[in-house]
């Protein structure tokens, strides 16, 4: 019998088969071309004594926006900006992977938020509390860390805000993902399944999809959405709702997408290191100030931003531990903090604070 995928040469699909050998070809080899010549930037590097970290983090995202802007398709942006994420990951790697501390166990969103910042081509170390990943970039023992900011359904996680406080390192960048609850498990069909496990949150962020798609499967709260992946790995008649990454990561069959009630569920997560990084011209700056406790003391403060023309993205309090009713203020605002125009504003407003503390200035989330 003949092979069904064998082609005669005269068939329309052969001549397009050669063209995509051909293309295939070219591809590998300018890949190649493109790795040699990231080493090449790396010796040159090393020889001038920048040694202790190859990454920067303002070429990598006018990388990602030039060639997401230049795309004509019919590849999508997203698609275009995960490739080229990886194929800059893969190329730092081949001096040295990029140690980055996340909040874990392993298979958890900010696991997921690390791989889609750096690529997968990174040595991800987890860590149990963001208490630790601050100490970790600190102590040098990694480059970066991701931890979690603020949630669109949640609000804002105040350990991160206040671990800040505590902190002399920067933010370098930030990640925005949109949160997929997935059903995952050993099981071949939902009619199987006798418990389903995942963290409290994620349980109540799907209870309407399990309400109509298991009433009455037993749900368990655990202490990560990894765990509970774990966890349905080891048990028959087990699923979990995590994310993508604990099923590649725990050997899981998906059996239902994206499972959660609100679709439009997102968290921010901040990029933490010790470097500054330079500007790129779409970037954010993330302030920690506090004023007076005055009738008016915070509208002067921040009315050099509108006088200036300076959108402001955000603003939170937190209680400063320094007394009853004495609060702190994150602010986040467009710009960095070496534009003209902000350096101005800042320079009024540090006049008018009784502290002002720039956390950070980076490339705004590029996909």
């Amino acid at each position: 019998m003949r092979n069904p995928e064998t082609i005669p040469n005269e068939h329309p699909l052969a001549g397009i088969r050669r063209e995509i050998d051909a293309i295939d070809d070219q591809l590998l080899e300018l890949l190649n071309r493109r790795a040699a010549c990231a080493q090449k930037v790396a010796e040159i590097k090393t020889a001038a004594g920048e040694v202790e970290c190859f990454h920067r983090p303002e070429r990598e995202a006018e990388v990602l926006r030039r060639m997401a802007g230049r795309n004509p398709g019919p590849l999508g942006r997203d698609v275009v900006v995960r490739f080229f994420r990886e194929l800059m990951s893969e190329c730092l790697a081949l001096e040295k992977p990029l140690a980055v501390a996340f909040l874990g166990p392993a298979g958890t969103f900010t696991q997921q938020a690390a791989f889609k910042h750096f690529g997968h081509a990174i040595a991800a170390s987890p860590l149990p509390s963001i208490d630790e990943i601050f100490r970790s970039v600190e102590g040098g023992d990694c480059q970066y860390g991701v931890v979690p900011v603020e949630n669109s359904t949640e609000g804002v996680i105040t350990h991160t805000l206040d671990s800040f406080m505590r902190s002399g390192l920067l933010i370098t960048g930030e990640v925005s993902l949109r949160i997929h609850h997935n059903l995952m498990g050993q099981c071949g069909d939902l009619a199987e399944i006798r418990e389903v496990f995942s963290h409290q949150q994620s349980l109540a962020q799907c209870r309407g999809w399990l309400d109509r798609h298991l009433p009455g499967v037993r749900r368990t709260a655990v202490s990560s959405n990894a765990e509970a992946a774990r966890l349905a790995a080891a048990t028959p008649g087990c699923a979990a709702i995590a994310g993508e990454v604990a099923a590649e990561l725990y050997g899981l069959g998906i059996l239902a997408r994206n499972i959660e009630d609100e679709p439009d569920n997102t968290t921010r997560f901040l990029v933490i290191g010790r470097t500054p990084v330079n500007p790129t011209g779409q970037d954010k700056t993330s302030l920690l100030l506090t004023t007076r406790n005055d009738p008016g003391a915070l509208y002067g403060v921040l009315e050099p931003f509108a006088r200036h023309g300076i959108s402001m993205s955000k603003i939170e309090s937190r209680p400063s531990r320094r007394g009853a009713w004495d609060y702190v203020f994150f602010v986040d605002v467009e710009g960095h903090r070496d534009d003209p125009t902000l350096a101005g504003a800042l320079a009024e407003i540090e006049r008018k604070t009784t502290s002002l503390k720039i956390l950070g200035s980076y490339p705004k989330a590029v996909a």
